[in-house]
Order: structure tokens, then sequence, then C-alpha cells
């Protein structure tokens, strides 16, 4: 059945505008009376949309996730990672409302339309910048907001109410998401790369008309349309990227943990630390992403909570770079390191992954040294700024340990088991301080005495001498303090 008429209808409708009860809108206000007998998709039309929204949602969720190691630049990394927690989300509700609609089975493992993943796998593929956010931001974003105003458009407001509500609270994110892309391809996107992409660009429009668009609304147009830059199946790449802002990533030299937790040391300058903890916090994306990459077959919930933790990680970033830029350090002088996620990408499995980072969400839950003590440090420098960071930086803490108890735990076994496996995973990955010396990757140069300084003219104080020569590098303590252990 198709798409119902107004014509079909139209000799049933009422004639007369129709009120409730001393005037008021009928229907709750959603719909007209008119509109609602004119108006409406079969139950099995409304699913076939719904499907291929979900499918796309959850294509595009991936393009994000697997992008963000490899993507330097920051900016985008976090985009991405914000992106890919609005798509996540939105997956859920599209299945749990396919799931409503008596339409078993349901499909949701298996591609709608050839052309439509053909086309998904073209964006994945893009090889450069340019090419992802133009295919990722210009052609499938807009697809799906597409197909969602259609959906909202065509279905009845009143019988498919469920569906309405999912698609405008899908698009009012999706909306935001491409703002944001627009934005992106302004400053990064010259006319130049363009007109090397031109052709590209074409065949995404074709694969797209191929489809009969995003949706399956329009007619497919039977054209056969070859692959482009998908011939060659992607390749995630587990090792970080950063941009030229982030130098001496392999720098260990200052152990922000020996100095936060020393009580001797006043509260003010470990604002430093503090923030240099919620910037570093990039890494969290970068590793998880591998974990969301190359773990399969777990329900949605997994993928879900997942992406929304990786999401908080890199909102701790910004965190970090907010309150940098509030007392006046130029962030880029500090050398962020990537050798955390970098050796959790390259040498452990996927479960051992999770398992670290199990471990390290429930190592900070003692009072006296976790996130309870971060906030009280918080809240001792007088600062509101840093308070707030550390309140909503260990809020987030909580709930990140409950998600591994839900998720890695019964993978391991017990809690205790799954803390001591993680444990011996990332001692696996502790043991090079001194090769990336000797190899001449870092010089683990000291940077903490130059950020004092500066943060010191901010706060308008005299440097403290002993402070100056605080000189703690992580080469024999791990973040958490504990020993490193040499194979």
């Amino acid at each position: 059945m198709a798409l119902i008429r107004n014509s079909e209808l139209a000799a049933g409708a009422p004639t007369e505008p129709y009120r409730g009860y001393a005037g008021l809108p009928p229907l709750a206000g959603l719909i007209t009376i008119h509109d609602a007998t004119t108006t409406g998709l079969t139950v099995s039309e409304s699913v076939e949309r719904l499907k291929r929204i979900h499918w796309s949602l959850k294509r595009l969720h991936s393009i994000l996730i697997s992008h963000i190691p490899s993507m330097p630049i920051y900016e985008l990394k976090m985009a991405f990672s914000l992106h890919a927690h609005f798509c996540a989300e939105h997956v859920g509700q599209f299945a749990s409302r396919i799931r409503e609609m008596r339409q078993p089975p349901y499909g949701l493992e298996v591609s709608p339309d050839p052309m439509l993943d053909m086309f998904l796998d073209e964006v994945l593929c893009a090889p450069s910048t340019e090419s992802l956010l133009l295919g990722f931001y210009e052609y499938a974003i807009p697809a799906v907001i597409r197909a969602l105003n259609n959906l909202i458009s065509d279905t009845n407001k009143l019988f498919d109410h469920p569906t309405y509500r999912v698609c405008r609270f899908t698009l009012l994110e999706l909306e935001d998401a491409q703002n944001y892309g627009r934005e992106a391809i302004s400053c990064l996107v010259k006319d130049t790369d363009r007109a090397v992409l031109r052709d590209w660009l074409s065949i995404l429009d074709r694969m797209l008309a191929a489809a009969g668009d995003l949706d399956g609304k329009e007619p497919k147009t039977g054209v056969e349309v070859e692959r482009h830059f998908s011939v060659t199946p992607y390749h995630y790449d587990p090792v970080p990227k950063r941009d030229e802002r982030f130098k001496d990533p392999y720098n260990m030299g200052v152990n922000a943990e020996a100095m936060l937790f020393d009580p001797a040391i006043e509260a003010l300058p470990k604002t430093i630390m503090l923030y240099f903890k919620r910037m570093r916090e990039i890494d969290v994306p970068e590793m998880m992403s591998s974990i969301l990459t190359e773990v399969t077959g777990k329900p949605w919930e997994y993928y879900r909570d997942m992406t929304r933790q990786l999401w908080d990680e890199a909102r701790h970033a910004m965190m970090g770079e907010v309150g940098f830029v509030s007392i006046g350090v130029d962030w880029t002088k500090i050398p962020f390191n990537f050798t955390w996620s970098l050796g959790l990408n390259t040498l452990l499995t996927a479960k051992e992954r999770h398992a670290v980072l199990f471990t390290i969400e429930q190592g900070l839950m003692p009072k006296r040294t976790g996130k309870e003590y971060e906030w009280e440090v918080g809240l001792a420098t007088a600062d509101p700024l840093t308070a707030m960071i550390q309140d909503y930086d260990w809020a987030d803490e909580i709930l990140h340990a409950r998600i591994g108890r839900e998720w890695i735990v019964p993978e391991i076994g017990s809690q205790v088991e799954a803390m001591k496996f993680g444990d011996e995973a990332w001692s696996k990955t502790l043991v090079d301080w001194k090769k990336w010396k000797d190899d001449g990757l870092t010089e683990h140069r000291n940077w903490w005495p130059e950020i004092y300084r500066e943060a010191c003219k901010h706060w308008r104080i005299e440097p403290d001498a002993r402070l100056l020569a605080y000189n703690t590098t992580y080469e024999s303590k791990r973040a958490d303090l504990k020993e490193v252990v040499s194979s």
C-alpha cells in the first residue's frame, strides 16, 4: 500500500473545521483532523523507512569511531566523539521502535540496500580529512536528515506518534552535527580540494540516486555505479595521530599524580596538574575506538554505553583545554603524550584494553586517592571553574566504573579477577620509558617549571622555588603511583 493520498480520502474527510471542547485543539495538538484523515504510511512502509535510517546511523557511528585515532586534528577527534555518541543513542531508539511494529524477523543486522551500503563504504574509505568531511557532513548526514524530514512529513503524527517523536529528537542532534560539519568544511576544505574530489562527489550522488536516496523514498535509477575509494577495503589504523600543536608525544617526564597526591604541596599549583590530567584524556577516545571497532557481536547497548564513555572522556579533555585557556597558559607548550593509547592499541587485545580501562576506573573510586580527592583539591584552589570541572569529572567516572562492571567484569569473572587481569595487561605497555629516550623519540623534558611560571603570572604570585624544582617522572611509577614492573 502506497502513501495515503489526500485525494483518495477526500470523500471521507470532514468539510467543516473541527475543534474540541470550547475550541480546544483536538488530537492533543499533534495534527489536525483533516491531516489525520489524509496523511500516513502503513506499518510496513514506516518500518522499511525506519530500518534504512537505523542501518545508516549504525554505519555512521562506525565510520566516526574508526577514524578517531587516525584523525590528527584534535577538534575533529572531539567532534567525531560527540557525533558518534549522537548516532549510538539514536540507533537504539530506532531499533526499539522497529521492534514495537509487529514485524519480526526484524532484520536489524542486515543491510537494507547494497547500493546504500556502497555509498557508506565510500565515506568510510575517504582517504583524506577533506574527503571524509565532505562525504560525511555534506553527503551522509544531509541524507539522513532528508530521510528524517520525509518520515516526519509522511507519517501520521497521531497513529505513528512514537516514530514521529524518535525522528524529531534525532533530527535535532543531527542538525547540530551538520552545522558543525559546515563550519569544519569552511575552515579546512579549499576550492582546489573540491575540484580534485569532483568526480568522487558525483559518484556519491549517483550511488544515493541508485539507492532511491537514503530512505528509499525516491525511484531507484537502476544505474550501475562502480566503487571508487572503497575498491580497497577500509583498514583501521590503531596508531594515534596528533596535529602539529602536539609536540613530543612520547614525553613521560612529569608525573602529575605524584604532585597531585603530595599533601605537602598546596592546592593552587595542583590546578595545572588537574588540567593536564583532564586534557591528557584525549588518549581515552583514541583507545576506546579500538575496542568499539574490534569487538563484534555484542548487544547494541554495549556499543551505546561504551560510546557514551568515549564521549565523556573527550569532554574531559576539553574541560582541561578550557582550564588552560582560563589561566592564560598556552597548552601547546605542554607535551601531551600518547604512549598510553599507543601501547594499549598496538600491544593488547580488545579484552585486555577494556580490563585496563576498568582497572583505572575502579582505582579512581577510593575516597582519599581518587576522584573525590581531586574534587576536594579543586575546591581548595578557590577557583570555581576548577571545582566544577572536577565535580563533573567525578560524576562521570562513577558512571564509567558501572559500565565496566556491567560489561567487562562478567566476561572475565569477578571484579577482583577483572582488576588483576587489567593490572597485568597495563604493565605490559609500560616498559619503554628508557628505550623511547635511547631511540631519540623524546628527552622526557621536564616541562613543569615553564608552565608553572606562566600560570603564576596569571595568578600574580611569585613561583615557589621548591615547586620549580619538581622533577618526578613516570620512569618508575605509573599514573596510579604503582611501581612499573619491567619484563
